[in-house]
Formats: C-alpha cells, structure tokens, sequence
C-alpha cells in the first residue's frame, strides 16, 4: 500500500511485519510515530478482510480526531469509509454509521456504551487499535471493549500502542492480559535502528536552593504533618514505615469506605479527619517548595475560605493551628516584600537565554498545578515586554472542572492553531500537553518541576528533538519534593525498560516454541 506524502522508517516496518502476525504491545516515545504503524496495519487487515471494519480507540474525543485526519490525510480519497463516534452524535445516528463505515475512530467510553446497550457487536472488525493503552486496567471502558472484543470478532488482531506501560511488572503483565499481547515491540532513543531518525537531545538540570524564610515556613508546617501521622499511628491506623501523598490517600479511602458501610467508631471518624489534615498540610509543603508563593498563597485562603463556610471540621481545626496562623503570616510577609520562588527568576533567565540565542525559539513549560501555569504565562509575557523579546506565551490546560479554571476542548484547539502558526511561541501547560495531542515539535521543553511517573516524564521529553535538535531543561529545589520526584522517575524508567526487555525475550521464546511445535507436527 503506497500511502500519501508519508515513508514508514525501518523501525516502524519492523513493528508492521511482528503485529501482523500477533497481537501486539507497541513501545514508543511520543513523536516517534506510533500512528503510522496503526495506520500500516489497518491498510493490511483491510486488503486482507475487505469486508471488515477497522476500530482505532483513543482515551479523548480530540485525540480520536487527531487520528481521523492523520488517517485521511495519508490515505488514498475513496480508499474507505472513515467517521468519527462521539457522545453528541445520537444513539440512532451512531448505529448507521457503524454500518456504513470502514474505520471507525472514537473514545472507548462511547464504544462501551453502544455495546452494553446492544446497538452493533464487534463480529465484523479485523482490527482493534487502543492507544494509550495503559489505561487498559481495572474497569476502564477499555478493557470492557477489548473483553467484548475478543468474545466477538471473527477475525481478531489487537495493537497497543503507548509510550509507557508504567514500571510495575505486575502493571504491565496486566495490560498485556487484558489485551491478549502475544508480542511486544520496544524503542527508545537509544535502540539502534532508531538513531538514523532523530536528533540531538541535550538536557540540563538546573539546581536551585530553597531560600531560608522558606525553610521556616516549611519546620512550622512540618511539624502539624508529622503530629498528625504520629497520631494515626498512635491510633493503630497507620503501619507504613514510608508516608507519602499515595499512602495517606490510600487510609483515608479505606477508613472512609468503613464509615459508608455503617462503622462509625469514634477512631476511624478522627482518622478521616486527621489524615484530610496531613494531606492538606502535606500538599502546602509541596506547593511552598516546588510551585510558588502565589499558588501557595492561593491555596491557604482556599482552606480559610472553606473553614469560613463550616465545610469541614477538619479544615476548621487546621487553620485554627497557632503553627498555620504563624506560617500563613510569614507568608505574607514575603508576598508583602516580593519575594518568590527562585525557579521563577531562574526560569525567566533560561527562557530569556532560548529567545536571545533563537528568535524564532517554541518553547513548552510544563508544570504540575494549573495555578503555576497561569503565574508562569504572565511572568514571560511580562519579560517579553520587559526585556523586548518575542515572547507571546499562552496557557494550555485540561477541562474546566467544577469549582476550577480550564478550557473548553474548542479553546484547546484554539491555542494549539496559534501555536502552530505562530501567534504563540510558548506553551504553559499542565498533563493535557503530555498525551498524545498533535502538538508541533519544539526546540525546548522545560519541566518547571521534576514529576514521579516514568509515563509523564517520557511524554514530555518527546515533544522535542524529533526533526531538529531540542533541549531537556528540568528545574530542581535541592533537597525537596523536587529531588525525590527526580530520582523516582529516572529508576522508574529505567526499571520499565528492565520489565519489557524480559516480557519480550518470554514472548518471543513462546512464540518460537509454538513454531517449533508446528514444524515437528509435519
């Protein structure tokens, strides 16, 4: 099949020829064009089962579309019947067009809903694609399709396709369970026959100290969270030796599902609220020293206002704490005189430098809180005119979400075409520019604080150095959050890769014993 203005790479021809043959878990770092073997593939299972239909899942209805266009753009005119299922098309209209059509792109949680209520069945589809396909776990609407899926079709053949299945072994051994994989494919940028393709990646960890006046605003709010773990142990409530955000959330879940099932002994309600009072004090520890004042700040007047309003007891008790009243005025006390975290004065310095060494520099800052984002965006837009630079930054964030700021999938799309066209030249984004979204390849990623997940972490590095070199600049608060999170990523990641080597050599030695079996059967 000749495809339209596009040549697969010799990697990706390599995948195509393993994933005909087997179900397949496909590895490969954003950018690095998971879509275009999803799309050989496709071509394949249709030539060989005209008749067939073709199911291309992606986690977002945007994301769905990207791989609509992509599709159409390299494919022949009237080479197939493609359409897009979405939520907003009626339940009618959908059924007809799954008659109708050739391949069809949506999000599983559409898919899933069509199914359970009977509309069509997956007898007829020759291929399931399910990007992103790390989601495949638990009760994901995923797993539910690919489940119905292989009870279903006549002709079946399963592609994952993901840049990261996470570190857990048992994580990933899950996923290829609920997807049948029969093979996986792996590669990074340092696989060999990828090399050829992309460009030089630099990268740069930036250190900076946490100041002082910092520092003792932290030993006051240390000093609640470590008297409230304390008391959950004393409670005989808490019994890990390690604490951290995943594990308190994990006790609150617990006590609070005994209370829900009728339980309402005295220990577990003070839990519950002790524990919402170290996560609380936990997350103000981790916005002082990674985030900013003015996110930190913006947080304790959140918690005032809540206590105010007699939303929770628990609030209540933590702001009436003489150490969090006297923390909150050393807070505004450096508000007061100006002063800021210094990843926000070192960031303007590295972004100051990308524009005077290039002009026509695209740049992503990533961050973790969508306050950050927005302080981020007026801070180098006001260096732009500070310091007469071209800089025209704009925030790119999730959903609007109940009680929070965001931006609808139309805006979305809006500050994606700006960026394309360069009405904007820096993006300040949270997680939605890390999944999958046809952003244009930059010159520089910035990480304005390192992140815990291998999967988040491999993400942002692929938006640069794809087509032309790019840089990794990761700002790090020195023994803080900052430090941990570095650290857990790195082992995180190289651990995956451990995972997948070893799930590919079994893979492959029970393929090769199958063929054997074959061969000594003639």
């Amino acid at each position: 099949m000749e495809f339209i203005n596009i040549t697969p790479r010799a990697y990706q021809q390599a995948i195509f020829e393993t994933a005909k043959e087997r179900n397949s878990l496909v590895v490969l770092p954003t950018g690095m064009g998971k879509t275009l073997i999803a799309l050989m593939l496709a071509t394949y299972r249709l030539e060989k089962f005209p008749e067939s239909k073709i199911l291309f899942l992606a986690p977002t209805r945007p994301l769905a579309e990207q791989h609509l266009e992509y599709f159409k753009k390299h494919l022949p005119e009237l080479y197939a019947d493609m359409t897009l299922f979405t939520g907003k098309v009626q339940a009618e209209k959908r059924e007809k067009l799954w008659v109708e059509s050739s391949i069809i792109f949506s999000t599983p949680q559409c898919i899933a809903h069509d199914i359970k209520a009977e509309r069509f069945d997956l007898h007829d589809v020759s291929l399931l694609i399910e990007d992103e396909c790390h989601r495949c776990l638990k009760n994901y609407d995923y797993t539910l399709v690919v489940k119905k899926y292989k009870e279903q079709a006549e002709h079946p053949r399963i592609l994952g396709l993901t840049a990261s299945p996470g570190s857990k072994s048992e994580i990933i051994n899950t996923i290829c369970k609920n997807l049948g994989i029969e093979a996986i494919e792996i590669r990074h940028r340092n696989s060999e026959d990828v090399k050829p393709y992309i460009q030089e990646l630099k990268q740069e960890l930036i250190n900076v100290e946490l100041p002082e006046e910092f520092k003792k605003i932290r030993e006051l709010l240390k000093e609640i969270y470590d008297k409230r773990v304390e008391e959950l142990k004393n409670r005989n409530l808490f019994f890990k030796n390690t604490i951290t955000k995943i594990s308190l959330l994990e006790l609150q879940g617990s006590l609070q599902r005994k209370i829900s099932s009728g339980n309402k002994h005295f220990n577990f309600l003070r839990g519950v609220s002790v524990c919402a009072q170290a996560i609380k004090i936990g997350h103000a520890i981790e916005l002082l020293e990674t985030q900013s004042i003015g996110v930190l700040h913006n947080y304790i007047q959140n918690l005032f206002e809540q206590a105010k309003q007699g939303q929770s007891k628990a609030v209540q008790q933590l702001v009436n704490n003489k150490n969090f009243q006297e923390a909150y005025i050393k807070l505004l006390e450096l508000s007061k005189l100006g002063i800021e975290h210094p990843k926000l004065s070192k960031l303007s310095e590295v972004i100051e430098r990308e524009f005077k060494e290039n002009k026509k520099s695209k740049i992503i800052v990533f961050s973790q809180y969508r306050d950050t984002a927005a302080r981020i965006c007026k801070l180098l837009n006001d260096l732009g005119k500070s310091a007469n630079l071209n800089i025209k930054a704009k925030v790119f964030i999730g959903q609007l979400k109940k009680g929070d700021t965001g931006l609808s999938q139309k805006e979305q799309q809006a500050v994606l075409a700006d960026f394309r066209v360069g009405l904007a030249n820096i993006l300040c984004a949270t997680s939605i520019g890390e999944e999958g979204l046809d952003i244009p390849e930059v010159n520089t990623v910035i990480f304005y604080e390192p992140i815990p997940s291998a999967i988040r972490q491999i993400q942002r590095r692929g938006r640069t150095a794809r087509l032309m070199s790019g840089k990794l600049i990761i700002l790090m608060t020195k023994k803080t959050l900052d430090e941990a999170y570095y650290w857990a990523a790195f082992h995180k990641e190289r651990k995956m890769y451990g995972v997948l080597d070893n799930l590919q050599k079994d893979f492959n030695d029970k393929n090769e014993e199958k063929k054997q079996k074959k061969l000594g059967e003639f």
